[in-house]
């Protein structure tokens, strides 16, 4: 059996599924949510170093969503910025997926066009989206359902050419890094020149590598304040000036200061759903993000 847990928050209350370890591929994790809203809830999707998947399981309703102005339901792509999705039932499911934008990249073939951007997964697949949902509806459990998402995801990345090995390379140490890796030397490894490797980087996974470290290291720190450090040791900890440029850069990608951050209820989810994991998607109601 997948391992679950009932996490309540003072919005909502989630019973969260996640996989067996034999059930993940490298780049991805998953986890399966059935919620309980007592209204039909915003739920503000937080900048975080992934492009995500959710696939709307629910019966009616389910999730609605703004996509550049339109709006839409069912399931969605959420891009590496932030987007924003209603819970249109009381109750319901998903099952949430997050894509390393290298694994994005041959997944999706995903591009600009998805960084900062809530768009229909059929938009992007077609209509293997479609068939995708109801094999994952019909499964009986979540074990199916992962099942399921590992062998569609992996018939896609077998399916489509990788990312540039230059690329890969440079997202991957951005990532371990925790973001402080100057492009430069970036560029130096992989033997490219910086404007080629920004070019390159952009043009494969929908981000600049500068851009891409800022979000990692905001990730990073997001999580140190939810830890309950203080904010001063947080962005020396992070790589950031000092203080102030850790609440300017908090405030850009989240539209909060880093007390709030450091209070917002979604990380309580993310503990539970992404163990061990650089979390992602980070999930609030919308008005803890306009507190």
């Amino acid at each position: 059996m997948p391992s679950t847990d009932t996490t309540p928050l003072d919005w909502a209350l989630f019973d969260i599924a996640v996989p067996r370890p034999s059930d993940r591929l490298p780049g991805v994790s998953m986890a399966g949510f059935r919620y309980r809203v007592p209204t039909p809830t915003d739920i503000s999707m937080v900048a975080h170093p992934s492009v995500t998947l959710v696939f709307d399981l629910s019966e009616g309703t389910g999730l609605v969503y703004d996509a550049q102005g339109r709006p839409g339901r069912g399931s969605v792509v959420v891009g590496l910025l932030p987007g924003q999705v209603r819970a249109g039932v009381r109750t319901g499911e998903c099952l949430q997926i997050r894509l390393e934008p290298v694994v994005a990249a041959a997944v999706l073939g995903a591009s600009a066009e998805l960084s900062g951007t809530v768009v229909s997964l059929e938009d992007v697949w077609g209509r293997e989206a479609g068939r995708a949902e109801g094999r994952l509806r019909a499964a009986g459990t979540w074990d199916e359902r992962f099942a399921i998402a590992v062998d569609l995801l992996g018939r896609r990345l077998s399916a489509r050419p990788p990312v540039a090995p230059e690329v890969a390379h440079s997202w991957r140490r951005t990532l371990t890094s925790r973001g402080r890796m100057r492009v430069e030397d970036l560029a130096d490894e992989v033997g490219w020149s910086r404007k080629r490797l920004s070019a390159r980087f952009r043009s494969q996974l929908g981000i600049t590598p500068k851009r891409a470290a800022r979000l990692v290291r905001f990730d990073h720190a997001a999580h140190l304040l939810a830890a309950g450090r203080p904010a001063a040791s947080v962005a020396t900890e992070s790589g950031y000036v000092d203080q102030s440029h850790l609440h300017h850069e908090v405030k850009e990608f989240t539209g909060l200061t880093p007390a709030a951050v450091a209070a917002a209820p979604w990380l309580e989810v993310d503990d539970v759903a992404w163990p061990g994991s650089s979390p992602g998607a980070l999930v609030a109601p919308a008005s803890a993000a306009s507190a």
